[in-house]
C-alpha cells in the first residue's frame, strides 16, 4: 500500500534569527481556466471565501486559493481532502473550459517563521520584503536564490514558501544558511 510522505518529513531549523520548518504533507491543486468565469469564481468562493486578485491568496479555514498567473490558481487543502476537492470542481465546473490536477506530490512546503523572518526572505528573492511592500496576504512567484518558488506571508512574521519537491532539500538549506545565527541584515 502507497504511503505519501512529505518531501523531508518535518525537518526543522531553530538555531538562528528564524525558525525554518517543512510543513509536512499538503494538498495542492492546480486549477486553470478563465478567471473570469462565472462558474469558476462561484467555485472558488466557495472554496476560499473570495476569488484572489492578482498576486494575493484568499484564505478560508484550511482553504487557501492563490494567483498563480491570469489563468490558473494553486488551490490549497488538507491532504486527505484533494480527490473529494477535485471531485467537487469537476461536477461545478461541468460544462466549462478547466483543468484540476492534483499537484500534492510534487512540492515541498516550508514556513519561515521568526521577527526576522524578512530578512531571510530578502535575502534570497528579488523581491521588497519591507513592511510597506510586501503585506500579509500578497503572493508572489519568484526565485529563492536559483530556485523557483512562490510565496506569501499567512501571519505577522511568518511566510509560507513552496517549492518543487525536486529541490526541496536544497529549498531548506538555502533557508537554514539565510537564518543563520548572527546573519541579521545591519541597518545602515
Amino acid at each position: 500500500m502507497f504511503k505519501a510522505v512529505s518531501a523531508l518529513q518535518g525537518v526543522s531549523f531553530n538555531d538562528g534569527i528564524a525558525e525554518v520548518r517543512e510543513l509536512g504533507l499538503r494538498g495542492m491543486i492546480t486549477l486553470r481556466g478563465d478567471l473570469a468565469d462565472k462558474k469558476l469564481i462561484k467555485a472558488v468562493k466557495g472554496f476560499a471565501g473570495r476569488m484572489p486578485e492578482p498576486r494575493t491568496v484568499a484564505l478560508k479555514d484550511d482553504n487557501i486559493a492563490a494567483w498563480m498567473s491570469s489563468d490558473e490558481l494553486l488551490l490549497m487543502v488538507p491532504h486527505e481532502d484533494v480527490s473529494s476537492t477535485i471531485e467537487t470542481l469537476n461536477a461545478s465546473l461541468k460544462g466549462t473550459h478547466f483543468l484540476a490536477a492534483n499537484v500534492s506530490d510534487a512540492r515541498g512546503v516550508f514556513e519561515v517563521i521568526g521577527p526576522h523572518a524578512r530578512e531571510v526572505m530578502a535575502k534570497l528573492a528579488p523581491v521588497d520584503f519591507s513592511p510597506d511592500a510586501f503585506k500579509m496576504g500578497m503572493f508572489r512567484r519568484s526565485r529563492l536564490a536559483q530556485v523557483p518558488a512562490a510565496f506569501w506571508m499567512n501571519e505577522q512574521d511568518a511566510f509560507t514558501v513552496v517549492c518543487f519537491r525536486s529541490v526541496a532539500e536544497y529549498m531548506f538549506d538555502l533557508l537554514s544558511i539565510a537564518a543563520q545565527a548572527g546573519s541579521e541584515v545591519d541597518a545602515l
